[in-house]
């Protein structure tokens, strides 16, 4: 059963993604997924994708398709999940395909493996057969939800991005 629809984000969700900063942020969480929500004080700068990331990463700019995690049943905001095309070195070894983080408030609900489910459709139509996904080696919710949606694990490299709490970050390959 299909809980969550993947949709754009809009000004229709606007007081919902700031308070999910919020909730992030004072879980003390980080913002994978997140489209840098983490660096903006308003839901108009952070909506601004293309040109904000652009000035951010430079040339290691890689555009991406950002989605809220909506449920159906009362619209509410569950998650952010993003699809990264083409992937970039830094992607390639430290990031992946695909990033994605659920609302402190809603998690262990099934909700991650659901919204991983439902951006594997869209990274086909964008002509992927197969995307890369990286999770923190201790991260045991994130390597289920990978694994849950038929996610093999490539290989553990060292976290020389400063991205994970263990030092390690493991690199799992969908077909899809």
């Amino acid at each position: 059963m299909c809980n969550l629809m993947l949709i754009r984000p809009s000004e229709a969700y606007e007081e919902q993604v700031m308070s999910y900063k919020e909730e992030m942020l004072k879980n003390g969480d980080s913002f994978d997924g997140c489209a840098g929500l983490e660096d903006v004080v308003s839901f108009d700068e952070w909506i601004d994708f293309e040109r904000r990331l652009r000035k951010k990463y430079g040339a290691g700019y890689v555009a991406s398709e950002v989605f809220l995690a909506v449920r159906k049943n009362d619209s509410h905001v569950i998650g952010i999940i993003d699809f990264r095309h083409p992937l970039s070195d830094f992607l390639k070894n430290f990031g992946g395909n695909i990033g994605y983080s659920v609302r402190p408030s809603e998690r262990r609900k099934g909700y991650a493996s659901e919204m991983m489910k439902l951006i594997l459709p869209i990274c086909r139509e964008y002509g992927e057969s197969k995307v890369l996904v990286a999770c923190d080696k201790e991260n045991t919710a994130s390597r289920k939800t990978i694994i849950k949606n038929g996610g093999v694990l490539e290989n553990e490299v060292t976290d020389e991005a400063g991205l994970t709490n263990s030092g390690i970050i493991q690199r799992y390959w969908i077909a899809i």
